[in-house]
């Protein structure tokens, strides 16, 4: 697995009930299935994607999830996680305020746009970053937003959301190895990752 997977993986408790948006080819899933008996659900809106988790025994739906997630009782979900996939959601904040409804925990990872490699690409080139973890050009990625860590944080300040626990690693993109940073997370850090629940809970 991708080493954010990874991580994540290691935050969810066995046993739990788990859903997945933009489930890829299902790893995670797979992973959390096999070894630590998770009850998982995975929505992919890709058609290719989905069939290929359900080859592999998943529960994947081929939905957009936007509009899936609203068939979901409060508290349904022990945990819920988007991983890289944030970046390239319409309304972000509406769907996170659902997913804190539905999920008792949600898991949320995205790539750091504050990294010093892209502030330093910007301030000496005047262009938009393309680097390891960020290896599109700005007029073929499929990102729509750019978040930095610190921008997140201040986010969940103003939906009354509250950080159960936050990972800042660097990694490239999806490789499966990668190390947590804890020196000047927001400036070496290529990705993030937070646990979030709502306040007052």
């Amino acid at each position: 697995m991708r080493f954010d997977l990874q991580v994540i993986s290691s935050w969810i408790t066995p046993g739990s009930r788990v859903l997945y948006l933009g489930c890829g080819h299902g790893d995670l899933l797979y992973h959390l299935q096999s070894h630590k008996n998770v009850r998982g659900v995975g929505i992919e809106a890709d058609r290719e994607k989905a069939a290929f988790c359900i080859s592999r025994g998943l529960s994947v739906l081929q939905e957009n999830f936007n509009e899936e997630i609203l068939d979901y009782p409060a508290n349904h979900f022990d945990y819920v996680v988007l991983s890289q996939t944030l970046q390239q959601v319409y309304r972000p904040e509406e769907l996170i305020r659902n997913l804190l409804v539905i999920g008792r925990r949600v898991i949320v990872s995205f790539p750091n746009f504050s990294h010093w490699r892209g502030r330093l690409q910007l301030l000496c080139t005047g262009t938009a970053p393309k680097n390891e973890h960020l290896p599109y050009e700005w007029y073929t990625t499929p990102n729509i937003r750019v978040i930095a860590m610190k921008d997140f944080r201040k986010f969940l300040a103003t939906i009354n959301a509250e950080i159960v626990h936050e990972v800042a690693i660097n990694s490239h993109h999806h490789q499966k190895k990668g190390n947590i940073i804890h020196f000047l997370p927001d400036w070496r850090a290529t990705y993030g990752i937070f646990l979030i629940t709502a306040r007052n809970r």
